[in-house]
């Protein structure tokens, strides 16, 4: 069905090589699983531009191809003449991140069982785990206020995200951010794992959690992961995997 809904661009290369990208990305989720029908997006800045690509509104993230990527302006505005709806009630959000933090370059939004379920517990995410303790201290909490369609709660977003890279819509989801896609990418696959884990660990019983002091040495060791290549190899290797199931997304 997606290469029925190709609508190829007149663009550069380098934009090019962004589109196969954040296509691939949607490909990678869907395979996880981590996707909700025709809803929630991944989006990507088109680089030396103050220009957006995010997934067409009415296709399945199995569905997303490098054409059918929609660009738009930071206000949703379509600028490629594709014949695609967007959902800019979705893009609310992002719209904020993306246009306030010039790192922002790559943006996911989802409702994913586990990580909702941790999202919607008082203690939020917890370091119980090996995952969890890569957060701790590295995380923002929104309280609900509804669908996050109003612009008035950019400035609530914005404060409460602070100087961290994820912000956790309590009752809602997680919003995952970084300089690159496959930072954002192997960041969101840490706190998935994280929350599942979580979710699973708190049907045993009482949770051991891990000490402080073991958590900034975990974190020390975390912090020599976070170079310039963070997440690449990860995203490379999904990339490979997708590939062998369907390459459509490259077209």
């Amino acid at each position: 069905m997606a290469t029925q809904l190709k609508h190829k661009p007149e663009c550069s290369e380098a934009e090019w090589k962004a589109r196969q990208d954040l296509a691939a990305c949607y490909r990678i989720f869907d395979h996880m699983g981590w996707c909700e029908s025709i809803y929630n997006h991944i989006t990507l800045r088109v680089p030396g531009e103050e220009a957006f690509l995010i997934n067409p509104f009415g296709l399945l993230w199995s569905e997303v191809t490098a054409s059918n990527l929609v660009k738009i302006d930071s206000e949703g505005n379509k600028l490629d003449g594709s014949p695609h709806w967007v959902n800019l009630a979705g893009f609310t959000q992002h719209s904020v991140f993306h246009k306030e933090l010039p790192w922002a370059h790559a943006i996911v939004h989802t409702h994913t069982p586990d990580t909702m379920a941790v999202c919607s517990c008082e203690d939020g995410l917890v370091p119980t785990n090996f995952y969890s303790c890569f957060f701790e201290g590295a995380i923002g909490y929104h309280d609900f206020e509804g669908i996050t369609v109003r612009a008035e709660e950019g400035e609530r977003l914005l404060r409460n995200l602070g100087n961290h890279r994820i912000l956790m819509l309590r009752n809602h989801g997680p919003v995952v951010m970084g300089e690159s896609l496959p930072e954002m990418f192997l960041k969101y696959y840490m706190l998935q794992r994280a929350c599942e884990i979580q979710v699973k660990t708190a049907s045993l019983g009482k949770p051991i959690r891990v000490p402080p002091e073991v958590i900034e040495v975990h974190q020390q060791d975390r912090d020599k992961m976070l170079t310039a290549g963070f997440g690449v190899l990860d995203f490379e290797a999904w990339k490979r995997k997708i590939d062998q199931i369907d390459s459509s997304w490259r077209e």
